[in-house]
């Protein structure tokens, strides 16, 4: 992985942009299917920070296509066989796309975010202190921090528009939502998702603390897997060489840059500050060392 042009913003000349996100923009191909684009963006506390990420774009592409190959036989998902050689690009747009950008089926996107936690931390673990349970899910007393959950939880929430956080809701809210079948089905299907994947990262000297993942249905209401899947941006990717039940592991993900932010005097309001080329520099070295032991041969 020899590119280091960083991508901060797109605009594509031939191509309608339909979405803007935090990381990803989307363009319109046809009423079938669409070009997602990831970029080096990174965001911090919901605001998203003016500094790209060298490789980021290209780690986080390479990480969702591994799961998405490797999981077909859990759930359909939204790639397709479509070459970006047929879109209307002009040759720096190429260029600029190459290893970055997939084409995907338009699918009605669920309005929840699958959550799976096989670890207490994070807002979990806070949770737990305050009340004994994760988003209403009773665990046994004594529990500490980081440590492996009796079997994995699945907490879903819901989507917040830009720059708000997520909200948790119940499993009766995602049954209100999108019907009690179609709840049941995202349910297991996330948490047998997570088994897997838990299962691979191990063998490769990774933790998979908890994860999100997005699904879509087709035409023939038939659940499909979206969005990303399993990178260092919708998951908490611990080294199990250094876990220790009691303390807050390391990521693989910008725990620099969060732990550098929380030394500013910054109001987490967008603009978001510059960061320092170390920063950077060690942001972007982690998310490639998550690509490498992920998808590289088992240690």
């Amino acid at each position: 992985m020899n590119e280091i042009r960083t991508v901060h913003t797109t605009a594509l000349r031939h191509l309608r942009r339909l979405h803007t996100g935090k990381v990803r923009d989307i363009y319109e191909i046809d009423a079938g299917h669409m070009l997602i684009v990831t970029t080096d963006r990174l965001s911090a506390f919901d605001v998203v920070l003016p500094d790209p990420i060298p490789h980021k774009g290209h780690v986080l592409t390479e990480i969702s296509e591994f799961w998405f190959r490797h999981t077909t036989n859990i759930v359909p998902n939204q790639l397709t066989t479509v070459s970006l050689d047929t879109l209307p690009l002009d040759p720096d747009e190429r260029a600029m796309l190459e290893g970055r950008a997939i084409i995907v089926k338009r699918l009605k996107a669920l309005p929840i975010e699958a959550v799976v936690r096989g670890y207490l931390i994070g807002s979990g673990w806070k949770d737990y202190q305050r009340t004994g349970t994760v988003c209403g899910i009773a665990l046994p007393k004594g529990l500490q921090l980081a440590e492996r959950l009796p079997q994995p939880l699945f907490t879903p929430a819901s989507k917040a528009p830009a720059g708000q956080h997520d909200e948790n809701i119940s499993f009766a809210d995602v049954e209100a939502l999108v019907g009690p079948t179609l709840a049941a089905q995202v349910r297991d299907t996330s948490l047998a998702l997570y088994d897997f994947a838990a299962a691979h990262a191990r063998q490769r000297g990774i933790i998979i603390a908890d994860t999100k993942f997005e699904f879509g249905v087709d035409e023939a209401g038939r659940l499909v897997l979206i969005d990303e899947v399993l990178t260092p941006d919708s998951s908490r990717f611990w080294p199990a060489d250094t876990y220790r039940v009691g303390i807050s592991p390391p990521s693989f993900d910008k725990q620099f840059v969060r732990d550098y932010l929380e030394t500013l005097d910054w109001d987490k309001k967008a603009p978001g500050p510059s960061l320092p080329p170390e920063i950077i520099t060690k942001t972007s070295e982690k998310y490639r060392e998550a690509l490498t032991r992920l998808t590289g041969p088992r240690s």
